[in-house]
């Protein structure tokens, strides 16, 4: 295959050749978003496939979501190693690999090991479309352009839980696994056509520096320790869950370390920390991770409450959340243009406040309520998101110098992930403890008002981080006209 920098296939394809390579990388992040979140629906109907408890279960989920947040921190330095196209086709390739071998798969160790070589390809891909937006397009444009690229990247998810609903339903869980595939078939094609192989900025890719396996290795040493830290805490070890807790919490103060020391040393870091001398982009580091863990929460815990509180089957799950996804679709498209126009605090502030609202209205849901009641609550829970998504990652990353850029839309994708891995166990944790506490079980096949006053408790949670989000967002306002200077130059 002939190599294609970014100049040539710009001459060749002339204006709309933004909007091609940003429709490439777009297939691409559709399936990893695709196969992070429909899961969530075949979760019941594989835990009892392989005879598996709420913890183990849940690992399906938050498995997948340590290795994709961890591996986000490698993006810049493989595009730098090996460009963009084959970064991106090799992503594609493990994603494909991961579903294929999760589908066909007879032992749940297998799916584990299957979710995980999906997540690290969706972790390497998702940071990249953000890197494009700002090195691709003219500021006027970048609000657009996220939000035509929102629109299409959560458009495809929102159909697609309906999809696997009925899937489910009619063909088991495993038919899910499958759904990526010709997603990933499509974007391989497209990337060969209008993906460059260039690295960030039309360089050349270059085997210059080599990855910083050690700060790799204690970012997933603290993310591990994070997680099991929490599920531990659902046990009767208090003692292996402080000891694990404590443990992120050095590998947090060692990562920080060992970034800054190999900074001062002219290498080559996994998280730049000249990224947090910019003011906007440290407190949308601080809602990413909030909201991180309100979004990925809730999209585990909405599918559970409707089936094993309000007894729904797979296929009601999905039709029942594709009117708000087309409706998050819509949203987005539109406040794209606006955060061209409008303060993106302000966005991403009326975002979280929508979602805190459509958390807390479902406390108003009984056994007997109307299912367009739920329909609604999700909608405005989707608008919120349609506010926050094309605003937060522009809002924090338009102040930095370009050589930054990489680092800083890997860093916020990593800590918006890491809330999101650890909100997955939040909500089994705090949903366990709950139900406990008003006498009830999943295990117990039928429902309850006690039960749903358990749900109740943890959508409250829910919205109580996002009000917490919100005090942070407020902070996301410019202050001054020019950011502060770095004292590096890293790519």
């Amino acid at each position: 295959m002939t190599a294609s920098p970014l100049p040539s296939l710009s001459q060749r394809y002339g204006e709309r050749y933004r909007w091609l390579l940003l429709l490439s990388v777009m297939v691409g992040t559709v399936a990893s978003i695709m196969s992070s979140t429909i899961v969530n629906v075949a979760i019941p109907g594989m835990s009892h496939y392989f005879a598996l408890g709420q913890e183990r279960a849940q690992w399906v989920s938050s498995g997948f979501m340590v290795a994709m947040t961890v591996s986000m921190l490698t993006t810049p330095w493989l595009l730098g190693r090996y460009g963009y196209r084959r970064t991106y086709v090799g992503t594609m390739v493990l994603l494909l690999a991961g579903g294929i071998a999760g589908g066909l798969a007879n032992d749940f160790s297998l799916v584990l090991i299957a979710r995980v070589a999906e997540g690290l390809a969706a972790g390497v891909v998702q940071p990249i479309p953000a890197i494009i937006i700002l090195r691709a397009f003219e500021p006027h444009e970048q609000g657009r352009a996220s939000g035509i690229f929102g629109m299409g990247v959560v458009l495809a998810p929102a159909i697609g839980p309906s999809i696997g609903g009925v899937l489910v339903d009619l063909f088991g869980w495993r038919s899910i696994f499958f759904m990526v595939v010709p997603f990933c078939l499509a974007s391989i094609w497209l990337a060969y056509k209008f993906v460059p192989t260039t690295a960030p900025g039309g360089a050349s890719a270059a085997r210059t520096s080599g990855l910083d396996w050690r700060g790799l290795l204690i970012g997933t040493v603290g993310t591990l320790c994070l997680l099991n830290g929490l599920v531990t805490l659902r046990g009767d070890a208090p003692l292996e869950a402080a000891v694990l807790l404590a443990g992120a919490a050095a590998s947090l103060v060692l990562f920080i370390w060992w970034q800054r020391r190999l900074m001062a040393a002219e290498g080559a870091p996994l998280m730049n920390m000249a990224l947090f001398g910019y003011r906007q982009f440290s407190m949308g580091t601080v809602v990413a991770f909030i909201y991180g863990a309100a979004l990925f929460g809730s999209t585990y815990l909405l599918p559970v409450y409707m089936q094993v509180a309000l007894h729904l089957s797979a296929s009601h799950v999905g039709t029942i959340m594709l009117p708000a996804g087309i409706v998050l679709a819509f949203t987005i498209a539109g406040v794209g243009r606006l955060a061209d126009r409008q303060p993106t605090w302000l966005l991403v502030s009326i975002g979280l406040a929508l979602l805190a609202i459509s958390f807390t209205l479902m406390l108003a849901l009984s056994l007997g309520s109307a299912l367009w009641l739920l329909v609604v609550f999700a909608v405005i829970g989707r608008i919120g998101l349609g506010f926050i998504l094309p605003s937060l990652n522009l809002g924090s990353m338009r102040p930095l110098a370009k050589p930054l850029i990489p680092q800083g839309a890997s860093t916020i994708s990593f800590l918006r992930m890491l809330g999101g891995a650890a909100g997955v166990s939040l909500c089994a944790i705090a949903l366990e403890w709950r139900l406990a506490a008003h006498g009830d079980s999943l295990a117990n096949p039928l429902s309850s008002p006690a039960r749903l006053a358990a749900f109740n408790e943890v959508f409250l949670m829910l919205a109580a981080l996002c009000a917490l989000a919100i005090c942070a967002a407020w902070q996301l306002r410019v202050r001054a006209p020019f950011p502060p200077k770095t004292t590096s130059e890293e790519t």
